[in-house]
């Protein structure tokens, strides 16, 4: 049955385009603009979207620009997966893009049926079309084929590593509270900060005016991006014949169609943090953002899953595997909304008065201001939250009249937070005697005390969603605001002492390259599980990563473990960076084919036919507890031919999929970084990862260049044209070095880290996804 007929009766009185199309995209130094165009009943629309930039931010003749740009400007499409029969999509797009664009749309398709349609009331909508859609749970809730066109001259664009710096952070910015306090904590621990807001063509800019100006005034990194993409999701409303056509005169707190948002803005600030070199992008989102909620059976994200940490780890897993080396997340998720506004107001008194969530504010010609409506429902919910910590509303604009009517449809309405918050806001309010409830409502009032308490949980606030250096002077800050700090367990709120939490060293996962060694998990580390752990992580997992290394002389400034220590390290970075579930990581085999060695004491060597032997037997092993996938991380190159007659007899004799990376997966870009000819051991490539990952290790002093030339141009280990060909290492190098140590740096080799784990995270995420008949048949 194929996703069309399963559907069919149940979302076609959603199908109402027969084509979506967006772009090819016309990229300027300041400006991209891609058209959008929608076929319905034999008639064409079309419209353009732009992004406008203050500064050049792209270079029109590179094809990475425009795969950029094309990505950029189909966010806004994705909304609409349910809604067509087809959505092509126009411009230079990988294999990448195209998986994140269909994994997205399918997500937003669900997402909107669920809470647009089905479950809460959408005032936009038409009477009758919520009875005309029955909930039912499908495999797949996007209606339309969707497909890929290049129409550019340009050649595709081949993957590229951006040089980012994860001390400069981009606070994805707007009037609220969330992007102003992330804005003030990231100043205040010393981190560099650029706070880039998104200019909405629509009155949504007016929430972000008063905090624009005040930042642009005393920060320089301020900046800005125009779009016009309010107007688009306007224009698209108006084909939608299910759609009220006095859409934009309703009032409502909430957007008619649409849930994919947050990265029509995310996206669009991407270009400038690619030439800035930023590496991190916050978010601004709460503890109440991650919920996972099911709605007859439906799993969805109650509408929340671009404020989710789920997308936080999608976004951050795209650009990881992209090359981008961006990581996204949020400091705020351990806070209530409550706690933030506490922090934000005793902290930040400056920044607290250009805060303005309200959607429906409007200029004051007195002031030259903007100020807020007093009547939505955010704004009684800051007003009520304010007033309940003793604060002044008046201070960020609210006048007394307002305040008085926001606390009095406060008791009448509540507001949009969880349960537990909206409770202990109303518990707080009546007992100061700001608000007048029923005695029967008052009667069942109570505290909850962790609302004002710092919350941890293993779904929506984790120690580790923050990356580890930024942790501790956040959580003391906030610990100074907060009651206490809570994890939950079994659901119930216990004290906690982050302290002296393991979970608190555990690393940020999608940064793997820390100074040291990521410590260990037992979620994907095969050594650490017990059997019964074993039992349940193989049900969801069939990927297995076998780190194999050597103990051999590197010079007489390496220790000899280099190939060991680094493919466990990266096998390990590999895991913690994929998506769940991770793949496991099997135990190190430390020993290799190293006799070329011998000449130097110290190395440890073992015999071909032992080490495939070995291999060989661990991955029967592998087979009969349900592996499918192996792959076989080589740190030293004269494993390879060994490894790949084990890999050979593993799938001859069990039919899994099994393959040997020994840097062929990066190699063709670290070689770009290196200087040095014939750089293959303990020189400048290895020298330098040392250097990243064990500086205390790294002899730089007896560090001395040693790189060989040979006679015959064939015999270059660095020529393309290079034969294979085999030598004591002493014949051809007298301290053990083949290469120059002395170009090496730690920079270069956090590079080449980022590199290395880039292109095998990607791979990783493409080879588990897949059954074996779709590796060894399908063609994308």
């Amino acid at each position: 049955m194929n996703h069309s007929t399963e559907n069919m009766g149940v979302l076609s009185p959603l199908l109402v385009w027969d084509r979506l199309e967006v772009g090819p995209v016309q990229v300027e130094k300041k400006r991209i603009i891609a058209p959008y165009r929608i076929y319905a009943q034999g008639t064409e629309t079309q419209n353009e979207l732009i992004y406008t930039y203050e500064e050049a931010v792209f270079d029109p003749a590179d094809p990475q620009a425009h795969n950029l740009a094309a990505m950029i400007t189909a966010q806004l499409a994705f909304n609409y997966g349910l809604f067509c029969r087809q959505m092509v999509f126009h411009g230079l797009f990988d294999t990448l893009d195209k998986r994140f664009i269909r994994q997205m749309v399918e997500n937003t398709s669900r997402e909107i049926y669920v809470n647009k349609i089905l479950w809460k009331e959408n005032p936009f909508l038409k009477p009758g079309l919520k009875a005309a859609v029955a909930p039912r749970k499908l495999r797949r809730y996007t209606q339309a084929e969707i497909s890929f066109v290049s129409s550019s001259q340009l050649p595709p664009p081949g993957w590229q590593h951006w040089q980012t710096d994860k001390h400069r952070h981009c606070v994805l910015s707007s009037g609220g509270k969330d992007s102003l306090l992330g804005y003030g904590l990231l100043k205040e621990v010393g981190a560099e900060v650029h706070p880039i807001f998104v200019n909405e063509s629509g009155r949504h800019w007016f929430t972000a005016v008063n905090a624009f100006k005040y930042l642009k005034s005393q920060d320089p990194h301020t900046a800005r991006v125009w779009t016009n993409s309010d107007r688009i999701f306007s224009w698209a409303l108006r084909q939608m014949p299910f759609i009220r056509p006095n859409f934009a005169d309703i009032r409502s707190d909430d957007y008619p169609i649409r849930l994919w948002t947050v990265a029509v803005f995310l996206f669009g600030v991407l270009p400038l943090m690619r030439k800035r070199k930023i590496g991190r992008l916050l978010i601004g989102n709460e503890y109440d953002t991650t919920r996972r909620e099911q709605f007859e059976g439906i799993p969805h994200y109650d509408g929340l899953y671009d404020q989710s940490r789920f997308f936080d780890e999608a976004l951050s897993a795209y650009f990881l595997k992209k090359g981008w080396s961006i990581s996204q997340f949020s400091i705020l998720r351990p806070l209530s909304e409550l706690l933030i506004l506490k922090i934000l107001v005793g902290r930040y008194p400056d920044l607290q008065r250009q805060q303005l969530s309200c959607h429906a504010a409007h200029k004051d010609p007195a002031d030259g201001r903007i100020h807020p409506c007093g009547r939505c429902e955010k704004c009684r919910r800051i007003t009520g939250m304010l007033m309940a910590l003793g604060a002044d509303p008046q201070a960020c604009g609210y006048s007394e009249a307002q305040v008085e009517e926001c606390l009095q449809a406060l008791a009448r309405k509540g507001v949009k937070q969880l349960g537990t918050d909206a409770t202990h806001l109303l518990y707080l309010l009546a007992e100061k005697g700001l608000i007048q409830l029923p005695a029967a409502e008052q009667a069942v009032l109570a505290p909850h005390a962790e609302v004002k308490s710092l919350r941890f949980d293993p779904l929506r606030a984790r120690p580790w969603d923050i990356p580890i250096e930024l942790r501790r002077p956040l959580l003391e800050i906030f610990q100074q605001y907060a009651r206490e700090v809570l994890y939950r367990k079994k659901g119930k709120w216990k004290p906690y002492s982050w302290q002296k939490s393991a979970d608190f060293l555990t690393p940020y996962p999608f940064e793997p390259h820390p100074h040291a060694l990521p410590a260990g998990s037992p979620s994907f580390l095969w050594g650490e599980l017990t059997w019964p752990e074993a039992e349940a992580r193989l049900k969801n997992t069939d990927t297995a990563l076998l780190p194999v290394g050597a103990i051999e002389q590197h010079g007489p400034h390496l220790p000899m473990d280099i190939d060991a220590f680094d493919a466990e390290y990266l096998a390990k970075c590999v895991a913690a960076a994929c998506t769940a579930p991770r793949p496991l990581v099997l135990p190190l085999i430390p020993y290799g084919v190293s006799y070329h060695h011998d000449d130097f004491p110290g190395t440890l060597s073992v015999r071909n036919e032992s080490l495939s032997q070995f291999v060989y037997d661990i991955g029967l092993s592998l087979a009969r507890n349900g592996i499918k996938k192996l792959i076989i991380i080589n740190g030293h190159g004269d494993n390879k031919p060994t490894l790949n007659y084990a890999a050979q007899m593993i799938n001859r004799d069990t039919g899994i999929f099994t393959c040997v990376d020994t840097g062929e997966s990066s190699d063709i870009d670290i070689e770009k970084l290196c200087s040095t000819p014939n750089d293959v051991h303990a020189g400048e490539i290895e020298t330098s990862t040392a250097l990243a990952t064990r500086p205390q290790l790294v002899r730089m002093d007896l560090a001395r260049p040693m790189t060989p030339s040979f006679s015959v141009p064939y015999l270059n280990f660095s020529s393309q044209r290079g034969l294979p060909w085999y030598v004591h290492t002493r014949r051809i190098s007298e301290n053990g070095v083949l290469g120059d140590p002395t170009q090496a740096s730690a920079e270069k080799g956090k590079l080449i880290w980022d590199i290395m784990v880039a292109h095998l995270v990607n791979f990783v995420e493409m080879i588990k996804s897949l059954s074996l008949e779709e590796i060894y048949q399908k063609n994308y």
